[in-house]
């Protein structure tokens, strides 16, 4: 957390009038011992300890930082760390009273009496003038009128640091909204509570502020589309902060705030990351990501990279995304390292070969096909890389012990109805296979649409949207389930670190949304007029998405956000291209003995 010092008052001013209160607070203790008459023996004695005292408080209050930024101006912590120092001070300056005295009740009650004096003047001289400035402070009329939706810590910091800039202030904070009804009278530097989301309207008009800013620091997607919804209704502009965790590394600035974006609307999720279960497993040990050069792939490569692997093994078949992922990793894209591997994983001798050479400990296989219409029309593509190159990876990964496999699937693979589906439930599978093999932690990672990544909806809306539309909805009631790309692979990490072998983690994805919601707030936002256009369902597309299987019984042993199922096997050797492809084409005939279920699911 960054601190924030009164303006115009830096470290060494706030020094200077601690040490000219205990120069005060000496003088007065002596001047009214001796009624004002001192001796002329005394006052060389009197500058001595004066001068302890003043040279007592900075050491004092350099070890307990009060002068090296730590603490945040006016906050609670400050005036404690305050109160230690002046304890500390007291107790040097009793005993050196009470050796020059050998009077120990004479003693104790100047020290006593300076101490307590010396305590009010340091907090008058910090405190009061931050009163009367704040009271008698104008705000420049280029600044803008805002109210700060939540008055928690996060708001309370972000009202300090408005306050605070001393030079263009861009914000002038007139008001505070919170729907904790407990807080209603509080003030926030001088700055009050004015109701609820559901009173803003009222606010507005006794504010006169022209934006809201949202300042929860967990602020899920359905509370910051509320908070937009009325911001908007109100006539205001909204912005939000940055995530919390760059909040709380200081990383993030007033001038940061953006306005609120269609991913914040529908995939922003509070993520607790438990770093200790992570730090364990990867921390020190040989990591390798499969598709490396993709978004899932190469974000994982990145987040991974905070936790200090040993080495980072990419490896991808494009050249070019693996260079993005090295560029954004190490600062260049040189790709002439080792870690940098171009291999594809349907070739099993090279990828064998790979394995035995870094001989990796913890594998994340987020290499595959994804788009389900093309998959449709290609399903041998799908068999070639989804299926039988995660049995290459798994093979692979078997051959030199790998500790740690986490399969990333799809929630396409839940009852699945398309190619993209039923290859993915079919590496499923085999990942619960290899676990059984091996008794160790192999395991797959279950989630729904990730926003932003390569060729997904949105990216794909944005370009419809600026060449004038028509934008494209398959159906006005197709629901599906999103999370933004950082979300989910820190779910992603955080599952290698609880899942037992043999498991399906499910990542909490929240609420589903509607495809047409998310089309129509993206036009309002484009302040343009968009056609849309419904183009109906695709095959194997389904209506509404779902994250677990008819015959799947979940558990949160761990994580509130992950759950855990189990399902079947299935070995290599009973892979069935054939009666897979039969299987997947309605209008042919399944061959007695296919390897395929009656709901298309490979079975033991």
């Amino acid at each position: 957390m960054s601190t924030v010092e009164e303006p115009g008052r830096g470290k060494a001013s706030l020094f200077a009038l601690d040490g000219l209160a205990w120069t005060v607070a000496g003088l007065l203790v002596v001047l009214l011992r001796y009624d004002f008459l001192v001796p002329a023996v005394v006052w060389p004695f009197t500058a001595i300890v004066v001068a302890g005292l003043v040279a007592g408080q900075f050491a004092a209050g350099f070890l307990l930082h009060l002068y090296r930024g730590r603490y945040l101006y006016g906050s609670i912590e400050e005036v404690r760390a305050l109160g230690v120092t002046a304890l500390i001070v007291g107790v040097l300056l009793g005993g050196a009273l009470l050796v020059w005295m050998r009077q120990p009740a004479e003693a104790l009650r100047s020290a006593l009496s300076a101490t307590a004096i010396a305590l009010i003047l340091m907090l008058v001289f910090r405190y009061v003038p931050l009163v009367f400035t704040r009271n008698a402070k104008e705000a420049p009329a280029a600044s803008r009128k805002v109210l700060v939706f939540g008055a928690g810590w996060v708001g309370q910091q972000l009202i300090s640091r408005m306050l605070n800039e001393t030079q263009d202030p861009v914000f002038n904070p007139v008001g505070l909204i919170d729907d904790d009804v407990k807080k209603r009278n509080l003030r926030v530097k001088g700055v009050p509570v004015l109701g609820t989301l559901s009173q803003l309207n009222a606010a507005v008009e006794v504010s006169g502020a022209t934006e809201l800013i949202i300042a929860v620091g967990r602020a899920d997607a359905p509370l910051l589309r509320r908070a937009t919804d009325a911001g908007t209704a109100a006539g205001l502009n909204v912005l939000v902060l940055p995530e919390l965790d760059k909040v709380l590394q200081g990383a993030s600035r007033i001038r940061d705030l953006r306005d609120v974006s269609i991913e914040d609307l529908i995939g922003r999720q509070p993520v607790d990351t438990d770093v200790k279960s992570i730090a364990g497993y990867v921390t020190g040990k040989r990591v390798l990501v499969t598709g490396a050069g993709g978004s899932i792939g190469g974000e994982l490569c990145r987040q991974l990279a905070q936790f200090g692997p040993e080495t980072l093994i990419m490896l991808d078949r494009d050249e070019s995304g693996l260079q993005g992922s090295q560029l954004s990793i190490s600062g260049h894209g040189l790709l002439d390292t080792d870690d940098v591997v171009l291999a594809d994983i349907r070739d099993v001798e090279s990828l064998r070969e790979i394995f035995r050479r870094h001989r990796p400990q913890v594998v994340f296989h987020a290499a595959a096909l994804k788009h389900l219409p093309m998959l449709e029309q290609y399903p041998e593509e799908a068999w070639k890389t989804n299926v039988l190159g995660t049995r290459n990876v798994l093979e692979a990964a078997l051959d030199v012990d790998v500790d740690t496999f986490v399969n990333i699937s799809t929630d396409k693979a839940a009852n699945p109805s398309s190619v993209l589906g039923h290859s993915k439930r079919v590496a499923e599978k085999l990942t619960v296979w290899a676990a059984n093999t091996s008794g160790r932690r192999y395991l797959s990672v279950r989630f729904g649409n990730v926003i932003g990544s390569r060729g997904s909806m949105l990216p794909m809306f944005r370009t419809l949207i600026e060449a004038g539309g028509p934008v494209t909805v398959t159906h006005p009631e197709v629901t599906r389930y999103f999370m933004t790309i950082s979300e989910a692979c820190q779910l992603v990490v955080q599952a290698g670190g609880i899942g037992r072998p043999g498991e399906v983690l499910i990542l909490d994805m929240g609420e589903p949304v509607r495809i047409l919601d998310i089309a129509q707030r993206m036009i309002a936002m484009s302040g343009e007029f968009i056609e849309i256009v419904y183009t109906g369902l695709r095959p194997g597309e389904k209506l509404h998405e779902e994250l677990i299987g008819a015959d799947e019984v979940v558990e949160r042993p761990f994580h509130p956000q992950i759950q855990h199922t189990s399902i079947g096997s299935i070995s290599p050797q009973a892979l069935d291209l054939d009666g897979w492809i039969r299987r997947l084409r309605p209008a042919e005939e399944v061959a007695p003995g296919s390897v395929l279920g009656r709901e298309g699911e490979l079975q033991r």
